[in-house]
């Protein structure tokens, strides 16, 4: 296999940078290659970055100005599209809300969030047309009817290249390619757009503890992050250290999370990650606001989970967890953060 370009080298921490147009139209010698690059990336970093994917970057440009606009409404008519229940999972989440963490205690997250809330607000995205757990879509105006338009559309985008990406997981784990299609077909899946409001910077020097976003590990399967190129996006190294994973314009960063550590038997590292203060220099006494739009893969919320074949019994181990529903574990999760 011939060396790998890194997104990301430090610390022990290497995250790769495929070309993902290898897998998608290469040679059958270039898909498998490229299938175990991304695989192996998860493996060691829980990490990727993919460039030349399938999502066009002037739709990835629209959805953060049309992203921006939303934010830019007042704050009551934000408000009135509130988030409301873990199993909904829809909505606007304002400043402070959520608090993300490693903790699933809900008094320790709720003690953390008064030392130091998440910096950020954001609106999360459902499928649309899931039975009894509707969008709270902003109305009454133009730009309303064009956020809704180009969130549904981004939202099925994004959800093509889950299938994608899942593939090439399943391509490098030597299993049949639409191993996991009947895992994704539905869409179970969130399109979050955060918002990380311009900040003084002696916010940070005042409270050591204070975060964009607290570190964690995402829940589902994979999430897609694409990010503007303000920066502030950390990694947990092996080393133990936070490594800045820094904007590479024209690219989705990729994580696994914890629902594909558990399918994997933990072969696949769902890594601890944060937001913290945009590195240095930047000039003046605040740092300008940060967009980023966070799509977090399931697997379909009907499905159970159970170690994939192959990832335990001899000399790899046991099954290191019982069989789980993929919808209860994430509502489990989501009730202790908000």
């Amino acid at each position: 296999m011939a060396p790998q370009t890194s997104a990301v080298e430090k610390d022990n921490l290497f995250i790769p940078l495929i070309d993902f147009s290898l897998f998608l139209n290469g040679s059958q010698a270039e898909r498998t290659q490229a299938a175990q690059s991304i695989l192996k990336g998860f493996q060691n970093a829980g990490f990727i970055y993919l460039t030349n994917h399938s999502i066009p970057l002037p739709t990835v440009s629209h959805v953060f100005s049309t992203s921006a606009k939303f934010f830019d409404r007042p704050q009551p008519e934000k408000e009135a599209l509130g988030w409301t229940t873990p199993e909904s999972n829809r909505g606007y989440v304002s400043h402070g809300r959520e608090k993300v963490s490693t903790l699933t205690d809900k008094d320790e997250v709720e003690a953390l969030r008064g030392q130091a809330p998440d910096l950020k607000e954001s609106f999360e995205i459902g499928r649309e047309g899931a039975e009894g757990t509707p969008n709270n879509w902003p109305s009454g105006d133009e730009a309303a009817k064009e956020f809704k338009d180009t969130m549904l559309k981004f939202h099925d985008q994004c959800k093509v290249l889950h299938i994608e990406v899942m593939r090439a997981i399943a391509v490098g784990m030597g299993l049949e390619e639409g191993y996991f299609d009947g895992f994704t077909d539905v869409g179970d899946n969130t399109l979050r757009l955060l918002h990380y409001p311009e900040v003084k910077k002696d916010v940070f020097k005042k409270n050591k503890l204070q975060v964009r976003a607290g570190e964690h590990t995402d829940y589902g399967s994979i999430t897609l992050l694409f990010q503007d190129n303000r920066g502030g996006l950390q990694v947990k190294s092996p080393d133990g250290t936070f490594v800045d994973a820094t904007p590479i314009p024209g690219t989705v960063v990729i994580n696994a999370g914890d629902l594909l550590a558990r399918w994997s038997n933990d072969t696949i590292k769902s890594t601890l990650h944060r937001v913290v203060e945009p590195p240095a220099p930047e000039e003046g006494d605040v740092h300008p606001a940060r967009y980023s739009c966070a799509y977090f893969c399931n697997p379909n919320f009907d499905r159970m989970i159970d170690a994939i074949q192959g990832t335990y019994g001899g000399d790899k181990g046991p099954k290191k967890y019982k069989p789980i529903n993929s919808g209860d574990y994430l509502v489990q999760r989501l009730a202790a953060t908000y």
